[in-house]
């Protein structure tokens, strides 16, 4: 594992203006109910921040996040597009969030990195956050970096405003495929999975790596597959979880809203995407024979890619299917679930 600070860009943000400015800030309400506080009994817990899957947005489903609350530390694992709002209903802000861990390099999976970053500059956050993922995150975090760059010179348009190197604002860590990460409140160990099919020792295959995490708390082991295909290393490493967080794909649905296409190179790209489909996600059958034969506890499915919209009778079959080859319990995710 190799743990990488980004370099430093020149005249970056505040510190003594922007914590006056922040001061000043007045105290959220909320309309409504105040978002419940998450458990503080010891226990970890996940939550399902967004459930969609893939670039085809959902009314009442974002991209793909999730929330870990181990011991005293808070961690997101993959950070879609709308993050910030399903971490602000569970009441946890971005100030709290320690760690970011990514899957693999998929926009739906690391849409919400610049707002991540962005918005911790803005608030202040006082210690870098950690971002773990696979190689070539150390270039996608350097990139959103060189794009904040002007908003960050310019910060609150006070006069005299100090800078900080960037690695007082983030520190990226490259993981791969047998590496194991030792944090304070968990123990991470990062299996290679099948959501990319490069040959094997390619250039390919060794500049890209879709992920698969499992996380060792005090009081349970949680596995949480990312996108993937049928993988023996993910049945591994989530021998004897006691919470499985899988991927779903619905074939029939998700071919049935590929457009027809007008032209030989939008067939020969849908044939593309169809081949992804099939050879890099995992059906309701392929769901139950990896829990089965990872003997875990119970199921969790997330990042749904189905028809155009998910319904109540999507979501039943879906947890039908897999209950057929797979006795533990199983839960179809909705945002904002927690486990």
């Amino acid at each position: 594992m190799n743990r990488i600070g980004i370099e430093s860009l020149s005249k970056l943000s505040t510190r003594l203006a922007l914590v006056a400015c922040l001061a000043a800030v007045p105290t959220i309400t909320y309309a409504g109910d105040q978002p419940a506080e998450l458990a503080s009994d010891g226990q970890a817990v996940f939550v399902t921040l967004g459930t969609n899957g893939g670039p085809l947005a959902q009314a009442d489903r974002t991209e793909p996040s999730n929330l870990l609350k181990a011991g005293s530390s808070y961690s997101l694992v993959d950070v879609g597009d709308g993050f910030t709002s399903r971490l602000a209903a569970v009441n946890v802000s971005l100030r709290d969030i320690d760690n970011v861990f990514i899957s693999h390099l998929h926009f739906d999976h690391t849409g919400g990195l610049m707002a991540a970053l962005g918005l911790r500059f803005q608030l202040n956050a006082g210690k870098p956050l950690q971002v773990y993922g696979p190689p070539g995150i150390e270039e996608t975090v350097a990139g959103i970096l060189k794009g904040m760059k002007p908003a960050m010179e310019a910060a609150y348009g006070v006069p005299g405003e100090e800078s900080i190197p960037t690695d007082e604002l983030v520190q990226v860590h490259e993981i791969e495929d047998g590496d194991v990460v030792k944090l304070d409140d968990f123990t991470l160990k990062v299996a290679k999975n099948t959501h990319y099919s490069f040959i094997d020792g390619s250039p390919e295959d060794r500049k890209y790596q879709s992920l698969s995490f499992r996380f060792e708390t005090k009081e349970r082991i949680i596995v949480y597959t990312g996108d993937t295909g049928p993988s023996a290393n993910v049945v591994k490493l989530a021998n004897g979880a006691d919470l499985l967080v899988t991927e779903l794909i619905d074939l029939d649905e998700a071919l049935g809203r590929l457009k027809k296409p007008g032209s030989a190179a939008a067939a020969a790209k849908q044939e593309q995407i169809k081949e992804h489909f099939l050879a890099h996600h995992l059906t309701t059958s392929e769901i139950a024979k990896m829990a089965r034969e990872a003997n875990v506890k119970e199921v969790v499915t997330t990042h749904l890619v189905g028809g155009l919209t998910i319904s109540e009778k999507n979501t039943e079959k879906w947890k039908k299917e897999i209950s057929e080859g797979y006795d533990g319990r199983v839960f179809i995710a909705k945002d904002l679930d927690r486990f």
